[in-house]
């Protein structure tokens, strides 16, 4: 089967089209979300998903709070409906953000009937299913329904609901500067998947591997673990995320001649999360830096750190794919794994 025959490599290839219809909407609702955030006063904001959503929330947590100042956190919706005291301070002003591709997780949906319960705030919602539960319950509610896939594994749909992340922050922080800038983001990726293919095709169909580590840290620790679940996903492969420095308290042991390590470095922590690369190839490893400048893989984006962080999210993505592919994986349908979870 060629790369250009699966519903996922397509969703991968698709995703600059579905930012530009990402960003549109946020634009064509913004007053209406800015009016919605200052009137609700809110002392703490949680993002909430399962799987793939959880690992936005954490992400999208980390950015909201660096650029607004405002104590945020990302949680899996079970820790909201089963352990809300736990969660957050229902004294406390609070906004959730419930974020769900299907808009039917179940555990999300209890988790906002729980918050409704015990809470002080209104919920956002992010999904792409027009007609689902979610976006009946929230405050307010955002759908994406260009984002919609057809494959069970996330690409296309994680990285808009996150861009949308984004551009709430950017807006409600007043940065104008920065929602403008989103908009460059759809052009720079479409150049770095034609640029890049061919060097992640390579590296995820070299049978030396067969472990993979994704370390990034500051709002990309949650992109780690969202694409070392791809590579799980897609290609049944042993993957784990780890913050930067803390890879070599311990997991650096299972680095081998079969280890690839993929680092998402930052601008502003360069020489910190580098020299974790480089001591792990004086150990035997092998490494794919993803940056801005001078890395295997560049950006050249010149925008703000805090906006540009989606960019990642292709590359890592054709990685699990083209590591699935060399398998002989359908990466469309990974193994066990249905596209929406519903409890009984």
């Amino acid at each position: 089967m060629r790369s250009d025959e699966n519903l996922t490599y397509q969703e991968i290839l698709s995703q600059p089209e579905v930012w530009r219809e990402t960003l549109a909407l946020i634009q064509g609702r913004a007053a209406d979300l800015i009016s919605f955030f200052t009137s609700g006063k809110y002392e703490t904001v949680v993002f909430t998903g399962c799987g793939s959503t959880y690992y936005l929330s954490l992400a999208a947590a980390s950015t909201l709070q660096s650029l607004m100042n405002l104590s945020s956190r990302g949680l899996p919706s079970s820790e909201l409906w089963l352990y809300p005291d736990s969660s957050y301070v229902p004294s406390k002003q609070t906004l959730l953000i419930a974020v769900s591709r299907s808009g039917e997780t179940s555990e999300t949906l209890y988790a906002c009937e729980s918050f409704r319960k015990k809470g002080k705030g209104e919920i956002l919602t992010l999904s792409c299913y027009p007609g689902a539960t979610l976006p009946t319950i929230g405050d307010i509610n955002l759908v994406f329904p260009a984002a919609r896939e057809e494959s069970v594994a996330q690409t296309r749909a994680f990285s808009s609901l996150y861009l949308a992340s984004i551009s709430l922050a950017a807006l409600w922080s007043g940065r104008e500067d920065l929602q403008s800038n989103l908009a460059q983001l759809p052009r720079i990726a479409s150049r770095l998947i034609e640029d890049f293919n061919p060097l992640v095709r390579h590296l995820g169909e070299d049978k030396r591997f067969d472990r993979y580590y994704f370390l990034g840290s500051g709002p990309r620790y949650g992109l780690a673990c969202e694409l070392s679940l791809k590579m799980k996903e897609m290609s049944l492969s042993h993957s784990e995320p780890f913050h930067f420095l803390e890879f070599r308290h311990g997991p650096k042991s299972m680095v081998t001649p079969s280890a690839l390590i993929v680092g998402l470095i930052s601008q502003s922590n360069y020489g910190q999360e580098h020299a974790v690369l480089k001591e792990m190839e004086a150990i035997g490893g092998s490494v794919l830096e993803i940056g801005e400048e001078g890395r295997d893989v560049a950006f050249h984006s010149g925008l703000d750190e805090q906006i540009y962080n989606p960019l990642y999210l292709p590359v890592g993505q054709l990685l699990a794919f083209a590591h699935s592919k060399a398998k002989g994986l359908n990466p469309d349908s990974p193994n066990n794994l249905d596209a929406v979870v519903r409890l009984p």
